[in-house]
């Protein structure tokens, strides 16, 4: 063999590997997956949930995706701009984690046909938006049972942000929860007409106290109604996260979501091509709805029939809202059976043991 062919096969042998690897598919850049939260993180209810969630994901699926996120974010124009940027800025996947972002999500999701977007709490969908929610009033039911065996004066007090369904829902569930251990229970509501605002909370909260309940909880963002239930050495039912830490003597139990496997399989999913628009809507059995943080002043025959009721639910032989139901004006609601889902999404009205009425 001539040097010089000696010298064309050692070159071949040596560029051959580089040849090779030029070849090879290139690796899957990430996925730029963003978030728009409509109270800061540090509320450390709702939107903390929904951050830990986004952790989760980003552990789960380590390397494969990035996240980014904007906080306190209103509701309406400037969660349309938000929302848009984050497109602008490379997100493929951009979750929307509260109910009045649903129509600026479905605007902009037009704009981008490419994008996935999930929305969180609401009911509409398009070909590139999904939505999900947990069945909170679940969880809300639950919360009564415990709330109704721990009352003395029979009167819970309720923060509650809007008149909307899945807000109705855990008032109803609450109060059926409540009475069905203490028939003679009443729950109050102040409405502070806010997602995130501890101010109107607190004031709420010490108004309810006032009016003789023993036992407060909230469908709102902040920790001031466990903090104002601790100073005045009442009991509460916290929502979204585990507040003990914030009234280690108040805090009876809390209501908390848990989103972080439905984001990983959403954002796995768009990884692996198979995104499809859906509406998931899941519960306790599915792990999305927990009551946790049950203090030791609970009984524990109290906290037995409170884990019986949750079992019962989980087998499907318990439903919040099975008939007869009346509204507290009197009139049948749900005469037999239970409420469906479509019914459960246009609740408008309270039932029996809710004082005052729902209003806009």
């Amino acid at each position: 063999m001539s040097k010089f062919t000696l010298r064309r096969a050692l070159c071949a042998a040596i560029l051959l590997p580089a040849a090779a690897l030029s070849q090879a598919a290139p690796a899957q850049a990430p996925l730029n997956v963003g978030f728009v939260y409509v109270s800061p993180i540090g509320d450390l209810g709702w939107t903390t949930q929904h951050d830990i969630a986004r952790k989760q994901m980003e552990k789960n699926l380590a390397g494969k995706v990035t996240t980014k996120f904007v906080e306190n974010v209103p509701e309406g124009a400037d969660a349309e701009r938000v929302i848009r940027d984050l497109v602008q800025q490379g997100s493929k996947l951009v979750f929307t984690t509260s109910f009045g972002y649903m129509n600026p999500t479905l605007k902009v999701a037009k704009q981008f046909p490419n994008v996935k977007f999930v929305h969180v709490t609401g009911y509409k969908t398009a070909p590139n938006v999904a939505n999900t929610n947990a069945r909170f009033y679940e969880g809300r039911y639950l919360a009564g049972v415990l709330a109704g065996k721990m009352s003395k004066s029979n009167v819970a007090g309720y923060v509650a942000a809007f008149p909307i369904p899945e807000v109705l829902q855990g008032i109803n569930a609450f109060t059926i929860g409540m009475r069905s251990v203490n028939p003679k229970a009443q729950v109050k509501i102040v409405w502070v007409n806010s997602w995130f605002d501890p101010g109107k909370e607190r004031d709420a909260t010490l108004t309810l106290l006032g009016q003789g309940a023993d036992v407060v909880t909230h469908h709102t963002d902040s920790t001031a109604v466990v903090q104002a239930a601790q100073e005045k050495g009442k009991y509460a039912i916290a929502y979204h996260s585990d507040m003990s830490k914030f009234g280690p003597k108040s805090q009876l139990a809390a209501v908390t979501h848990h989103w972080g496997d439905y984001y990983t399989k959403q954002a796995k999913m768009v990884l692996d091509g198979t995104w499809k628009t859906s509406s998931t809507w899941g519960g306790i059995k599915d792990g999305m709805v927990k009551l946790e943080g049950i203090s030791a002043a609970v009984p524990a025959d109290v906290r037995k029939l409170v884990q019986e009721r949750e079992k019962a639910m989980v087998a499907g032989t318990l439903n919040p809202f099975t008939g007869p139901i009346k509204d507290n004006a009197g009139k049948v609601r749900l005469a037999t059976g239970t409420l469906d889902d479509a019914g459960l999404n246009k609740m408008d009205y309270f039932v029996e043991g809710v004082q005052g009425k729902v209003g806009k």
